[in-house]
Order: C-alpha cells, then sequence, then structure tokens
C-alpha cells in the first residue's frame, strides 16, 4: 500500500469513528432530554393530583387548616363538595387538636354556603372536643360570613372587611338598546311565568314582586343562621343585617366577631398546637377543566344568578 493510500485511509477511518462518536454523542444527549422531559412532566402530574405536599406532618398531634379563599359556588374553587371533604377529614383525623376556617371571600351561592354551614355544625356535635374557629383575612362577607357563623369562634384583624348580611340577584336589561337598534324581541314560552326575569323584555311587577319575595325569604334564613351561631354575643342594631359590612374592629364591637387574631396566633395561642396542616382539598387540572366547561354551559341558559354579596 502506497503512503498516499495509507494517509487516505487513515482520514476515512478518522471520519467514520468521527460520527460514530457523534451520533453517540447525540443519542446520550436525546436520552437525557428525553429524560428530563418525562420527571418533568412526572412532576407535574404529582402537583396536578395533589400528591406532593399534602398531610405530611397528619400523623402527629396537629392544628387542621382549612382555606376558604374567593368566591364560593359549585363551579368554583370553594364549593360544597371541596370544603365538606375538607372538614370530614380534619375532624376524622385522630391527631387533630382544632381546625382554623381560614376565610377570604366575597360571598357568592347561598346554597353552598349554607351545605357547608351544615356541615360545620353537624360535625361539631359529632365531635365536641375538637373546637372549629374561623380566622379572617382580608374579607368575609356574605356567604363567606354563612361559613363562618358556624364556628366556635371568629377572629379577625383590624382592617379586615366582615358583613354584608344579605342577598342579591342581579342581571341586565336591554329593552332601551334594543329599541334603539330596531331589534324585535320574539318570545314564545309555554307557562306564564316562564319568561320572569327574562333580560330582553320589560320588568313585569308581578315578577318583580315574586323575585322580591324569594330574595326576602333567603334573607330571612341568613339572619337565622348568624342569630343562632353568634347567639347572645350578638349586639344586633338597624343596620346589622341591612347588607352593610364594617372593618374587624368595628365588628368585633358589634358581635359580629370574638377576637383579632391569624391562624398562627390561634393555633399556637388558642388551640395550643402551632403545628398547621393544611387539609384543604385541591382540585386536579381535569376537574377544573370539566367545572369551567361546565360552568360554560350553564351560562348559556341562565339570565341571572343569586348570590349571598
Amino acid at each position: 500500500m502506497s503512503e498516499q493510500d495509507h494517509w487516505e485511509r487513515q482520514t476515512i477511518e478518522k471520519l467514520a469513528f468521527s460520527a460514530i462518536k457523534e451520533q453517540r454523542r447525540a443519542r446520550h444527549w436525546g436520552i437525557f432530554f428525553k429524560s428530563l422531559t418525562f420527571i418533568y412532566l412526572f412532576v407535574l402530574l404529582f402537583y396536578a393530583m395533589d400528591w406532593i405536599g399534602e398531610g405530611s406532618n397528619a400523623s402527629v398531634e396537629h392544628t387542621a387548616l382549612i382555606d376558604i379563599q374567593g368566591v364560593i359556588g359549585s363551579d368554583d374553587t370553594v364549593n360544597a363538595d371541596s370544603v365538606i371533604s375538607s372538614i370530614k377529614d380534619a375532624y376524622e383525623n385522630k391527631r387533630t387538636k382544632g381546625i382554623i376556617l381560614r376565610i377570604n371571600s366575597p360571598g357568592g351561592s347561598p346554597v353552598q354556603a349554607g351545605l357547608i354551614n351544615d356541615e360545620i355544625k353537624r360535625q361539631r356535635k359529632l365531635h365536641p372536643n375538637i373546637p372549629v374557629y374561623a380566622v379572617v383575612e382580608d374579607i368575609c362577607a356574605s356567604g363567606g360570613y354563612y361559613i363562618a357563623a358556624a364556628a366556635d369562634k371568629i377572629y379577625v384583624d383590624k382592617a379586615s372587611i366582615v358583613g354584608s348580611i344579605g342577598v342579591l340577584m342581579d342581571g341586565f336589561g336591554f329593552t332601551g338598546t334594543m329599541q334603539k337598534l330596531g331589534v324585535e324581541r320574539r318570545l314564545m314560552t309555554a307557562g306564564e311565568n316562564k319568561a320572569i326575569l327574562d333580560p330582553f323584555s320589560a320588568v313585569d311587577p308581578k315578577h318583580q314582586q315574586y323575585a322580591q319575595k324569594m330574595l326576602d325569604q333567603i334573607h330571612q334564613q341568613f339572619i337565622k343562621v348568624v342569630r343562632d351561631g353568634r347567639g347572645k354575643r350578638l349586639k344586633e342594631t338597624p343596620e346589622t343585617f341591612s347588607g352593610l359590612f364594617w372593618t374587624g374592629e368595628d365588628s368585633i364591637a358589634m358581635g359580629l366577631a370574638d377576637a383579632y387574631g391569624s391562624s398562627d396566633y390561634v393555633a399556637r395561642e388558642v388551640i395550643k398546637q402551632e403545628n398547621i396542616v393544611d387539609f384543604t382539598m385541591r382540585e386536579g387540572l381535569a376537574d377544573r377543566f370539566a367545572k369551567k366547561f361546565g360552568a360554560s354551559l350553564a351560562n348559556t341558559i341562565s339570565s341571572g344568578s343569586l348570590k349571598l354579596r
């Protein structure tokens, strides 16, 4: 073999080995990135299913914490199903020494708030030795206060917003706009009251009176819940159930709340158990998607909503 042929062969071998090394390096990096992606997705799945960070200290004595954060409704984060499940889990844990309902809610559905209130009272009877306290953060109004009223005591910050004990039904009327645009409303119903509170029709005094009667009835239910929950601590005035709201400082003076205190304070000084375990049931991604999808369908057929706000 000539020197020229030997040089060409060495060059080809070097190129071939370089290509093989490059392929191996690329394969190794591919495996690395695929593994990294798999680990990332696996961690996301754990967080989505709430398998990480839940109940890590529930096997020792603790104060159970349940967050009630946001609007209350069957399709919202705060709903009777999730909150009641959290309450049951907290009470049934043999290491629970007390329960804190940490509330930051403007209100929402009277039905959902009522179901939660009923369950708290039921569990208090079943577990008389486990106290439950409501701790108000920024706001505890209407449906939020409906829930808080079931607690043994209510703690607030001096600047918290508390109260708004009332009921509303909101909506819009478009009759004037339709007239200006020359739009004719064509509505057919079976049942003389089927189109009650239709936003594209003029207000019928009979329908308005019927709706007001219903609102007044639910308002009286709310008032009873507050009176039963607060008992002799409540210092009623003509404005107590008018729908007004007050600072935490004023709410204590009115008997709507008991004292100042944060979650940490209540756990440490009242329950005497600083170890706080979060029992709040968190929704997974699939649950959130299903609820949002269901809510979008419901919105297409509803013309108004009833709220404790």
